[in-house]
C-alpha cells in the first residue's frame, strides 16, 4: 500500500485549495479512509473519513461545513476540498488507510 498527497501550499484566508491523496494497492469501499491534520505543536487530528460501507463523509467540528472529502474508485485517488480557509487551517495534512500513512502535504494559511 502507497499513499502520496499533493496540492498543499501557500493559501489566503478565505480561500480554498484543494488536495489529493494518490493510492496504489487499496481496496476502496473495504475499509474506511480519512484525512487528518497535525498542526505546530498540537496532536494529530481526524478531520474527515468515507465509510467504506455506503461511502458516507463525517467530519470534525473545526471543519464542517467548509471541507469536503470524496473518493474516487476509478482513479484511485481521495480528495480534501478545503474552502474558506483560515490561518487555524495551517497544517499537515495526511491521508490514511487501514495502518498507513502518506507523507503529508502541508498547508499555509496567511495573508
Amino acid at each position: 500500500v502507497q499513499l502520496v498527497e499533493s496540492g498543499g501550499g501557500l493559501v489566503q484566508p478565505g480561500g480554498s485549495l484543494r488536495l489529493s491523496c494518490a493510492t496504489s494497492g487499496v481496496t476502496f469501499r473495504n475499509y474506511p479512509m480519512s484525512w487528518y491534520r497535525e498542526a505546530p505543536g498540537k496532536g494529530r487530528e481526524l478531520i474527515a473519513s468515507i465509510r467504506e460501507s455506503d461511502g458516507t463523509t463525517t467530519y470534525a467540528d473545526s471543519v464542517k461545513g467548509r471541507f469536503t472529502m470524496s473518493a474516487d474508485n476509478t482513479k484511485k485517488m481521495m480528495y480534501l476540498q478545503m474552502d474558506r480557509v483560515n490561518p487555524e487551517d495551517t497544517a499537515v495534512y495526511y491521508c490514511r488507510y487501514l495502518v498507513y500513512w502518506g507523507q503529508g502535504t502541508q498547508v499555509t494559511v496567511s495573508s
